[in-house]
């Protein structure tokens, strides 16, 4: 995938990331950029792009740094994924987001949820929508669901650096525990890709270490408005986490919101229920821009 730098930044901009501003540019309306998380591809929020852009608004799907284009490629290349932090991955989202012209409606999921809380408290976003959001430093709950889960990489010490794939077992438990077998079956060589364990061991000493990079500036005037989105069987962003988060964001003075989604899991956006919470989210956004 050939890359070019930033004209603001040293951050690495892909052509397929600058191809989406100057599209969204161009159309004149407001973009939506979707950030996606840990353990899958830019490619996972496809059928939410469609839909927005069917509502009216210019998808843009900003990836990781040297993110492969399909699974296939990040399974023949692992290594590509390694040693990228929360710091380096919300650098360049906001390196992307920075070159359109109207200032964009951000969602995001798990990681991807964190990130959009990220750049919403530099002021980067119209509206937000942080859907099962990893935990920042100050949200204090670690339920054992959420543990088991982060152990995957947390176990080896020596894992920080490398890039940690989930085996199908440990992908139905954290990401697909509340749909069928078969489903399960079927998400897991669609969307799972090898992840960077970095940003797991960041999450989990951020509340010990006050210079961490994983943190969110919730008082930020600029932030706008923000909806969480929780699933109410989630092990990965379990109810007590996401509800520990809009408990700090609603300090801001803008409108803060939280929504938990009865009988869903992790993969509430990407499993056969997504259009549910893709319609609570679109709900909120179009209620401010």
């Amino acid at each position: 995938m050939a890359k070019k730098k930033s004209d603001a930044t040293t951050v690495t901009i892909s052509d397929e990331e600058s191809q989406q501003v100057e599209r969204s540019n161009k159309s004149g309306k407001r973009p939506v950029a979707f950030v996606h998380g840990l353990w899958l591809l830019p490619s996972s929020w496809d059928p939410w792009a469609e839909f927005f852009e069917k509502a009216g608004f210019t998808a843009i799907t900003p990836g990781w740094p040297d993110d492969p284009d399909t699974v296939e490629e990040a399974a023949a290349h692992p290594e590509v994924f390694a040693d990228k932090s929360i710091g380096d991955i919300a650098d360049h989202v906001a390196a992307v987001l920075s070159g359109l012209k109207k200032k964009p409606v951000v969602i995001g999921h798990s990681f991807g949820g964190l990130l959009t809380e990220i750049v919403a408290g530099r002021g980067l976003a119209a509206v937000s929508v942080a859907i099962s959001p990893a935990p920042f430093r100050g949200v204090l709950p670690l339920p054992i669901s959420a543990l088991r889960t982060a152990s995957v990489a947390l176990k080896n010490p020596r894992n920080k650096h490398r890039a940690i794939p989930l085996t199908y077992e440990q992908f139905r438990y954290g990401f697909a525990n509340a749909v069928s077998e078969d489903e399960a079956k079927e998400l897991y060589p669609k969307y799972s890709v090898p992840g960077p364990a970095e940003p797991l061991f960041q999450a989990a000493a951020a509340n010990f270490n006050p210079w961490s990079e994983d943190k969110v500036e919730t008082k930020n005037a600029d932030r706008g408005p923000m909806l969480i989105i929780a699933g109410e069987k989630d092990h990965t962003v379990p109810w007590a986490i996401a509800n520990a988060s809009y408990k700090k964001q609603r300090r801001n003075k803008d409108v803060t919101e939280i929504v938990k989604v009865q009988g869903r899991g992790h993969s509430l956006t990407i499993d056969s229920g997504w259009q549910e919470v893709a319609d609570t989210a679109l709900k909120f956004v179009k209620r401010f821009v």
